[in-house]
């Protein structure tokens, strides 16, 4: 087992490092200035122009569409049938270049690297039709559009997918949608243009049979946003995580992806790439938090001596370096697997590096809170936020408690009579 990167990820974390130090990490005060201006204004759910500008310097710099993997279809990624961008990165490639735009929130938006539009772009190259990739895929890729991915519903615990209860009924050549979703992130953004929308095609099928996913464009008659959710005050403007309603949307019934019964199959192909994703950007998230405590921690004076010869934050610093190392071990020990066996070999170390990632960011992020005193509780620094951001991930793409169990069992099974 290596872990080692390869040259061609070598030479892109160098490239991203340096995109990220010259214009990224600048741009952080223009991002807040403009998401203050725009709440002033009554315009919280425009697109940043912030993120616009920097788009262009990205794929001039040959940095997007990174997480591209070898499976999908590249010959859409620059929308013009130019393979410049197709990098076709295995899982273990693009994870260290995912903790690096992670240390930055916002900053995956500006390679088209962002969630939960990398999924659905990956669910219509893997599972999409011809006229699905044309139509979807092709400016997704492009960057010309957004999209989002109504799953969670606030009727059901949407842990067991198998609740789901959303209805998508045939009647003749179209589907019939009706059904109630939340925390549909992505689904605030004005350029919103398509929803991958998961739901029961038939209530009498086996348990994993009964549900499917299907396009919906977002203009579509019947569909209504509700209101947007906050996190801990946050409503992550103008991404947003929306609640919508569904009510006798109608779309043509070629919008099916691989088929009726097959949504279960689509969801363990999209979300097993996604926590990869997902963990690494935390890691980058828990690394900047690690530094500004570092930081923080020499600077300040409290008891007659700097922070930094604080015991109790000596153990921390130690204890942060330990835990989000041992975290980024295990992502790439996952990512090493899909890549050599397959999602379905690597699902206990899936499962456990979405226990570990959240529950080794939010903790490293608390203490650097802890060292920043009440400030890192303020808008003054960025701990509150990364925080939030930390702790939505115990319950994205499915909480702890469902992936201990799975650990669990599969531990429990190696050791059955």
């Amino acid at each position: 087992m290596d872990f080692s990167y390869s040259p061609r990820t070598q030479e892109l974390q160098a490239r991203l490092n340096a995109f990220m130090a010259e214009h990224v990490y600048p741009a952080e005060p223009a991002w807040h200035a403009e998401i203050e201006a725009n709440t002033r204004a009554g315009k919280r759910w425009t697109h940043l122009e912030t993120i616009e500008q920097l788009k262009p310097k990205a794929r001039a710099a040959g940095l997007w569409n990174l997480f591209l993997p070898p499976s999908a279809d590249g010959s859409h990624s620059r929308g013009d049938g130019s393979s410049e961008f197709d990098f076709g990165l295995s899982n273990q490639d693009y994870a260290p270049l995912a903790e690096i735009m992670g240390a930055v929130p916002w900053s995956s938006e500006v390679f088209n690297c962002s969630a939960p539009d990398t999924g659905n772009m990956e669910t219509i190259a893997r599972y999409g039709s011809a006229e699905h990739k044309e139509r979807w895929l092709k400016p997704l890729l492009n960057g010309e559009i957004r999209s989002a991915f109504a799953m969670t519903e606030p009727a059901v615990a949407s842990s067991d997918a198998t609740n789901i209860e959303a209805d998508i009924r045939r009647e003749g050549d179209e589907y019939v949608i009706n059904g109630r979703k939340w925390w549909t992130s992505g689904a605030g953004d004005p350029r919103c243009a398509i929803f991958i929308f998961m739901g029961k095609t038939d209530k009498t099928a086996p348990r994993h049979s009964q549900q499917s996913m299907v396009l919906v464009p977002a203009n579509t008659p019947g569909i209504t946003i509700l209101r947007p959710l906050t996190v801990f005050g946050y409503d992550d403007a103008p991404h947003g995580h929306m609640e919508v309603d569904f009510v006798n949307v109608r779309v043509p019934v070629s919008n099916i992806l691989l088929g009726e019964g097959r949504g279960f199959e689509i969801a363990q192909g999209r979300l097993g790439p996604g926590r990869i994703h997902h963990c690494m950007r935390l890691i980058g998230l828990a690394e900047r938090a690690l530094k500004l405590m570092c930081e923080r921690a020499t600077q300040r004076v409290a008891f007659g001596k700097p922070i930094a010869q604080q015991g109790v934050t000596l153990e921390r610093i130690a204890e942060a370096r330990c835990k989000i190392d041992q975290a980024r071990l295990l992502t790439l020990k996952a990512a090493w697997m899909m890549d050599k066996a397959g999602n379905k070999s690597a699902k206990a170390e899936i499962a456990m590096i979405k226990v570990v990632a959240p529950t080794m960011a939010t903790q490293v992020i608390d203490w650097a809170m802890q060292a920043f005193g009440g400030a890192g509780m303020s808008q003054d620094t960025p701990l509150a936020y990364f925080y939030t951001l930390a702790r939505t991930l115990r319950f994205a793409d499915g909480p702890d408690e469902v992936h201990r169990n799975a650990i669990a069992k599969l531990e429990l099974g190696k050791h059955a009579a």
